[in-house]
């Protein structure tokens, strides 16, 4: 066989175990974002209070915490190959066990499960393709695993939205978390073809010759002298296996600092915050259908991750980093100004606080609610504030819309009232109906009539009217957060799991996967529970604007510490970073 034959085919192999250990990442992105067609259904078939509901939706979340933290023992005690088989096994036994949940209980240990999955898989995965790639293809096929967790979500989204259109109501929620059972296998059973990872059986496994016959198969175009230099330095970087072995320690001192940074900062951009709640961030910016937008700030997400991983070996992950940090900053910038600088954002989202406070006073109204009395006084509380702000925000300076008084909002709440029962007459009627067999679409056309409906109450009314009065400030909003998202997309997004696979020596590396996947999951999950407290309290331009100072912190420790890896053998970069 030529020597370019020989080049090609093990390109090829080497894309194919890339691509295999990248679909944890696939995984990943579709486990974290399944939920979210789901979790209305199991709050109302389950009856759940607001704790209960929270503690179902984030017990992924938990588990993938867990996960990132103790992921780095099996991965080097076990080996990578035998670690990315146990990942898929975990999303195997979540899927099914969520699928078919009696209670909420047995559903919330089934998530745990495959969040502990999602949490082993950023540790394990980059750092597979990290040490099977050669240097030119390292950025791009590591980076593959950012792009799988993109395109997950997005087919996470398209599930759900065909199941949900197609399958029946009541066991739709059941097939959206449970399909995932089928792609976990598949994973599970191509983790079979895949290789250990050499660096490993050197290094951890003592097996040098199995290594390095797999260097001989990556890497055909080395000659037999070369591929020994290349074990003998893999060998050598461990040094005194002692000493090698500890982790927080001086020696390691700057990779453990920059794996901190690069997670901590990739989540004080605010990325999840603004993806797990971008429709509701879209409604405050008054954009009509926050739905539909969501879906391309998705396909945005998909696009600029692919073209972040094109970047990603020809420009390096320093530069990308730049090109980020400067488009958060803009976006950020952009919407932190005009949420705080036209009045009409702030009347939108009273105006968006009292309709839901609103259907939450009609809720605690109902016979069978199983609130309790704190919960009810909050919600009664919460109304209150919510009425009251409203009537300040259409009393602001510089505001041209209508006012709102409080006589005007105790009578919509009557008003509310009224419609809640009608609907909920129909909702009776609609279900004698179908027990008996009948033709349902007669009183569906009704409850959707009455539905509509809302929109003549004043809260909907008020916040069409404040939409329609920032205009195309709306739509400038909306830009920012899709510019912020490609900024994310090229820079953090595709840089992060790279980064972090590549500035620790061979022995600490899977320790230092662990560290970075677990500060990442620690601050998105503080984020995340945090952000809903924030929101409420706070101006959406305020959070923004913190955001927006967290990266221009960012960029000034991009500008003083961020080495550059590009082009540099794993083996190599130990030494560019003077640890011995």
């Amino acid at each position: 066989m030529s020597q370019t034959l020989k080049s090609s085919s093990s390109r090829s192999y080497v894309i194919r175990c890339a691509v295999v250990a990248a679909l944890a990442g696939f995984l990943f992105g579709f486990d974290t974002i399944v939920i979210s067609g789901a979790e209305q259904k199991i709050q109302s078939l389950w009856r759940l209070n607001g704790l209960m509901h929270g503690l179902c939706t984030s017990a992924a979340l938990w588990g993938t915490v867990l996960g990132a933290l103790f992921g780095g023992w099996p991965t080097e005690r076990f080996g990578r190959r035998k670690t990315l088989l146990s990942i898929g096994m975990l999303y195997f036994v979540s899927a099914v066990g969520s699928g078919i949940a009696p209670e909420q209980y047995f559903f919330m240990v089934a998530r745990f499960i495959g969040g502990l999955g999602v949490g082993i898989a950023t540790v394990a995965s980059p750092l597979y393709i990290s040490e099977i790639s050669p240097p030119k293809l390292r950025g791009r096929l590591a980076g593959m695993f950012q792009f799988n967790i993109v395109f997950g979500i997005l087919i996470a989204f398209v599930s759900n939205y065909f199941l949900g259109q197609y399958a029946s109501k009541e066991v739709a929620w059941r097939w959206m978390l449970g399909v995932e059972a089928f792609p976990a296998l598949l994973y599970t059973i191509l983790c079979f073809s895949i290789p250990e990872s050499p660096r490993w059986l050197i290094v951890h496994g003592g097996q040098r010759e199995a290594g390095t016959e797999i260097f001989r198969k990556i890497n055909p175009g080395m000659s037999e002298p070369e591929i020994n230099e290349l074990v003998d330095a893999v060998d050598a970087s461990v040094g005194d296996r002692a000493t090698a072995a500890k982790f927080f320690t001086m020696r390691l001192r700057v990779p453990i600092m920059l794996a901190f940074l690069i997670a901590a900062f990739n989540q004080l951009s605010g990325i999840n915050a603004i993806l797990y709640f971008a429709p509701r961030l879209l409604g405050l910016a008054g954009i009509s259908n926050p739905l539909s937008a969501s879906v391309g700030i998705g396909m945005t997400n998909l696009v600029f991750t692919f073209v972040g991983l094109w970047l990603i070996d020809k420009l390096g992950r320093r530069t990308l980093l730049y090109i980020g940090s400067f488009g958060y900053i803009a976006s950020l910038g952009i919407c932190a100004f005009f949420f705080l600088a036209f009045p009409g954002f702030r009347v939108v989202s009273s105006a968006i606080d009292v309709e839901n406070s609103t259907d939450q006073m009609i809720r605690i109204e109902q016979p069978d609610t199983p609130l309790s009395d704190k919960d009810k006084d909050e919600i009664r509380t919460d109304y209150a504030k919510a009425k009251d702000a409203l009537i300040a925000a259409t009393k602001q300076e510089g505001y041209s819309g209508t006012e709102v008084t409080m006589p005007q909002l105790e009578e919509d709440l009557v008003k509310q009232r009224e419609l809640a029962g009608e609907i909920a007459e129909k909702e009776a009627e609609k279900k004698k109906v179908e027990e008996a067999g009948g033709d349902v679409e007669k009183v569906e056309d009704e409850i959707a009539k009455l539905k509509e409906k809302k929109k003549d109450l004043l809260p909907a009314k008020r916040k069409t009217e404040a939409s329609g009065i920032l205009g195309s400030k709306s739509l400038v909003v909306l830009f920012s957060i899709m510019f912020f998202i490609a900024a994310h997309a090229i820079g953090q997004g595709a840089v992060i799991w790279v980064f972090i696979s590549e500035i620790f020596p061979n022995r600490n590396r899977a320790a230092g996967q662990a560290l970075g996947s677990f500060t990442h999951w620690l601050f998105a999950a503080s984020i995340t529970l945090a952000f809903p407290i924030a929101i409420k309290a706070l101006d959406a331009g305020v959070l923004f604007a913190f955001f927006c100072g967290m990266m221009c912190l960012q960029l000034i420790w991009v500008k003083l510490m961020v080495p550059e890896t590009k082009g540099v053998s794993l083996e190599e970069m130990q030494k560019k970073m003077g640890i011995e």
